[in-house]
Order: C-alpha cells, then sequence, then structure tokens
C-alpha cells in the first residue's frame, strides 16, 4: 500500500486526527492501514487470539490494553495468526515480545514497547467499543493508517 501519513494529513486537513506519537513499530510493514477493529482489555490477551484468530479482511487490531508496561500483549505466535488471517495490522497500547521474529512478518505491529514476560489468559475484556488513548478515540470502523511518521485516523477510506 503506497501512501504516506503526511500527504493524507495535507490533502485532508480537518478530516483526520493524528494519535500522540508515542508507538514504536516492530512489524515486517511499515507502513499499514485498514478499518479499525478494537479491543479492550489489561494483561489479559485471551481476546487478542480469538479476535486474530478470526478473519481480519484487511482490517488494523486496536488494542488498549491500558498501556500496561508490566507483560506482554501479542508474541509472535498470535502475529502469526494475524498475518495468516489476514489482519492489516495491530496497534498495541501495551507491550509486545518476540519482537525478533515479529519484524520479519508480514504484518504491521505498532506497541510502546516489548516486554519478555506473557500475560494471563482469562478472556476478560471489551470487543469492538470505542477506545481512547493517545489523544484520541478509535471507533469500530474508522480507518487508520500508520508509517515511520505516526498514526492517523478517519472517519473513511482516503485511498
Amino acid at each position: 500500500m503506497e501512501f504516506q501519513t503526511t500527504d493524507l494529513c495535507d490533502g485532508n486537513e480537518g478530516k483526520v486526527r493524528a494519535v500522540a506519537p508515542m508507538f514504536r513499530s516492530f512489524g515486517g510493514k511499515t507502513r499499514f492501514a485498514g478499518p479499525i477493529r478494537t479491543l479492550k482489555v489489561f494483561e489479559d490477551n485471551a481476546l487478542v487470539r480469538s479476535t486474530l484468530e478470526t478473519p481480519g479482511n484487511g482490517n488494523v487490531l486496536v488494542v488498549d490494553a491500558g498501556g500496561s508496561l508490566r507483560c506482554a500483549m501479542l508474541g509472535d505466535q498470535l502475529a502469526l495468526l494475524g498475518v495468516k488471517n489476514g489482519w492489516a495490522g495491530v496497534v498495541m497500547y501495551g507491550c509486545i515480545r518476540d519482537s525478533g521474529p515479529i519484524a520479519s512478518m508480514d504484518i504491521g505491529v505498532f506497541a510502546l514497547a516489548t516486554h519478555p514476560m506473557k500475560s494471563i489468559k482469562k478472556g476478560a475484556g471489551d470487543v469492538d467499543i470505542p477506545v481512547t488513548f493517545g489523544g484520541a478515540t478509535f471507533v469500530p470502523g474508522q480507518w487508520l493508517y500508520a508509517d515511520e511518521d505516526g498514526v492517523i485516523l478517519s472517519e473513511t477510506p482516503l485511498l
């Protein structure tokens, strides 16, 4: 997918919102876009797994993990599920692990940091609800565009 968030911002002034610059890119795709699906979870990645096991259809999974820096919410096995099931990317407001293998996968992964510890797996959380972090609210169905310059949101497709 060919785009630059800077050009999308310039050409769609007033129609896009930028997320605070808090993420690092860890996936093999440094540029990705798609409609948003959301999860709200905390130190429990069971819903991350079950969601990435479903057909992604080019969507971006946005996970509000509460900004926790105490455990990883995505590792190489879950990222591989995302690749196999057609997810464009994952934006994790929390940590990931297995960053080396994830860097070679055909999926975009933005997260706050890495952490070697795994999460619990109880299945608690919410699916496809609006979530807010980084000065932006992510609503299921909105479009997310991410690249080396950051993450932006739009109500409608820009490309």
